[in-house]
């Protein structure tokens, strides 16, 4: 008998996941661990890197315990991570220097608005596709060179290592035989070329970067290495490696132009596949690097939504007017429209395309008549909303009209938000029957790579639709819905202008 599962390790921001698929694509086994968020000062955000590993060897352990296989039933590994954190360990003993800086992290703030005041916004954006921000990688890296005692010097006599934690991950599992990243996660940095694609020495210069420090770069579907025999007791290829929104959009069988899907978390998450073109964006979306259906490197076009779910969380926390997120939908049905009611929930400002970082979120519309089910209502709206905004601004950018949206993430379940979706978009919108489509995505890349399955055509024969939302209101209604959200966002511009 050959290996049956495929092993995802998902390494997320507040969890260490591991799901076993079989060759069908069923999840077959799973197990998750949290670990521990620091946050030492506020605004600054940090992981142990150790902790980081532990809880991601535990989960791995566990879900092929409750299988009751072993090292030799795992056909490969794929690996799927929260993108930009950044660690740096001493090659020689595998010891973080510090712990890791987290994508959250805005500690390196203050370093970016010097890069924008000396004029380098541009040339990194014609380079990594990036708008300078302290999220990636490179401003962590520095900060971590120049606060960490004699690192500078260690760093530059090729002593110590950086990698994503998809790299970190590897590098223990291998038992530091392999320093490698994948496309996606180098993509992040800040100081990768996507048009090369490869490190760029003007952009590591600027940031006092040694090249040495970094790992090779390769497809996201490909070999690295093996697992060392003592960590999960036997030789098993690491086959796959992808950031984790791009893993998503692998997971979507998203792997041509124009496939787009939508994250529904916390924030929300939108890729647009764009082929082997790499679209400049001209409304503040990224242009980042994705899997093509081969496995070689893609483009795609990302925009972020800063608050979705955690709209809900909102309602539900701070407000006190809905008990469980999951309710909200009972809610939404319960009346007929928002009664005139938005919600803008810019609470950090509004993110991709309107970048306004002093915007803040407001209730507009509210009337003597309006009750608790508005509000709600509104506030899951909003979700739509925000996410069509991102949409449109995506087709403007890549000339490619949307014909269905793939969707995942917790506030998918809601089939009132997906319907109002469908409904702003006016096109389908496509839910899957397995949302674990980040672990997914992972697994995929990893069996490809090993041929547990033969080619893309299988893996997307594996993939299957639980439901398919269609538009359902006239186009006078969609414009009338749309130029009420344009007025409500309007209000929110500016608001904590100092």
């Amino acid at each position: 008998m050959g290996a049956k599962y495929v092993m995802a390790l998902d390494q997320g921001t507040t969890s260490s996941r591991c799901i076993l698929f079989d060759k069908k694509g069923k999840i077959c086994s799973m197990a998750q661990k949290e670990f521990h968020q620091y946050y030492p000062r506020p605004g600054w955000v940090e992981h142990d890197p150790k902790e980081i590993w532990s809880s991601q060897l535990s989960v791995a352990t566990e879900a092929m315990g409750k299988l009751g296989v072993d090292a030799e039933d795992i056909a490969a590994i794929g690996i799927t991570n929260q993108r930009e954190t950044t660690v740096v360990w001493e090659k020689e003993t595998g010891e973080p220097i510090y712990p890791a800086i987290v994508w959250q992290c805005r500690r390196t703030a203050p370093m970016i608005d010097r890069l924008e005041r000396e004029g380098f916004t541009e040339t990194l954006k014609e380079k990594t596709g990036l708008i300078p921000d302290a999220y990636f990688s490179a401003t962590k890296i520095q900060w971590i060179l120049e606060h960490v005692e004699g690192a500078r010097e260690r760093a530059k006599g090729g002593e110590l290592l950086f990698g994503t934690i998809d790299t970190w991950l590897i590098w223990k599992l291998t038992k530091g035989e392999v320093h490698v990243t994948d496309y996606t996660n180098a993509s992040r940095t800040m100081l990768f070329d996507i048009h090369q694609k490869q490190w760029d020495e003007e952009l590591l210069e600027k940031f006092q970067i040694p090249r040495c420090m970094m790992p090779q770069v390769k497809p996201s579907s490909c070999v690295y290495g093996y697992t060392n025999e003592k960590i999960i007791g036997g030789r098993i290829p690491i086959g796959g490696a992808a950031g984790d929104q791009q893993a998503a959009l692998f997971g979507q069988c998203c792997t041509s132009a124009g496939d787009v899907k939508n994250t529904y978390g916390t924030g929300c998450f939108l890729l647009m596949h764009t082929g082997n073109q790499a679209v400049e964006s001209r409304n503040g979306l990224l242009t980042t690097l994705a899997v093509n259906g081969d496995g070689t490197a893609g483009y795609a076009l990302e925009g972020s939504v800063f608050v979705a779910g955690a709209a809900l969380q909102w309602l539900r926390d701070e407000l006190g007017i809905l008990e469980k997120a999951p309710e909200s939908e009972k809610y939404c049905l319960s009346v007929s429209d928002s009664g005139g009611v938005y919600v803008v929930p810019a609470f950090t400002g509004l993110g991709a395309p309107y970048w306004d970082p002093y915007a803040r979120g407001a209730i507009l519309g509210l009337t003597r008549g309006s009750q608790k089910a508005h509000i709600i209502r509104a506030t899951v709206e909003s979700l739509a909303y925000q996410t069509n905004d991102v949409i449109q601004a995506m087709e403007q950018d890549s000339g490619i009209r949307l014909n269905s949206l793939r969707v995942d993430g917790g506030a998918s379940a809601n089939n009132f938000l997906m319907q109002f979706q469908s409904n702003l978009l006016d096109a389908q919108v496509v839910r899957p029957k397995c949302i674990e489509t980040t672990a997914m995505g992972a697994a995929y890349l990893a069996g490809l790579a090993t041929g547990f399955w033969d080619n893309i055509e299988e893996v997307q024969n594996l993939w299957e639709r639980e439901r398919i939302f269609a538009p359902s209101i006239s186009e006078g209604a969609r414009e009338k819905l749309l130029n009420g959200w344009k007025k409500a966002v309007k209000c929110t511009r500016g608001w904590a202008e100092p």
